[in-house]
């Protein structure tokens, strides 16, 4: 048949044979195909993707597959329409499943790159306050309990090094830490 015959003049050659005919580079078996098959392929697309701009993309890409892979084409596996529906349900399910990614990608830099609002005055005044409920409740330790306290907690010593440095034993130096933080606790109100 001559490349100049127009779609219609070929209703009545099969899927198959416009196939093998597009895979020889016959733009007007390509539009008889087209005329025939676009809108199964778009409706199937539109069904699985429910977004009618991404269906016709895609719609587009699987008809330029085909214009372009009509050679690989085998009808000894099976008809033409299959073929094409396999395609197509393949094609839309990639572009389901890279949307998704691209959905998730975007959430997970969105999390990593979230900043939450933080009010730095109600934060700054919050840490004063605690500060000076700290201070009153070592006042109200003995001397020794907080000579212990301030040395292991705000000096970041070791318990060794605290027995070293007040000239008193290991033992003495952990009960005064534990009696003065359980002492402080007291104070603070902190129920555990």
């Amino acid at each position: 048949m001559a490349d100049d015959a127009t779609p219609d003049s070929r209703a009545d050659i099969s899927s198959e044979e416009l196939l093998e005919q597009i895979a020889g580079g016959d733009r007007t078996a390509f539009a008889a195909f087209y005329d025939r098959m676009s809108s199964r392929v778009f409706g199937l697309v539109k069904r699985l993707l429910r977004d009618h701009a991404q269906s016709e993309e895609v719609t587009q890409e699987i008809f330029l597959e085909i214009w372009q892979g009509a050679s690989h084409y085998d009808a000894a596996k099976g008809g033409a329409v299959s073929w094409v529906l396999t395609m197509t349900h393949r094609r839309a399910v990639d572009r389901v499943r890279a949307s998704q990614a691209s959905r998730d990608r975007d959430s997970r830099i969105g999390i990593r790159d979230w900043e939450p609002d933080v009010d730095v005055v109600a934060e700054n005044v919050e840490v004063r306050v605690e500060n000076e409920r700290v201070k009153v409740a070592l006042g109200r330790l003995t001397d020794l309990q907080r000579q212990a306290v301030v040395l292991a907690y705000y000096g970041g010593y070791s318990h060794r090094e605290v027995s070293e440095m007040l000239h008193i034993p290991l033992g003495t130096v952990k009960t005064r830490l534990r009696d003065g933080m359980i002492r402080l606790r007291d104070e603070m109100g902190v129920t555990s």
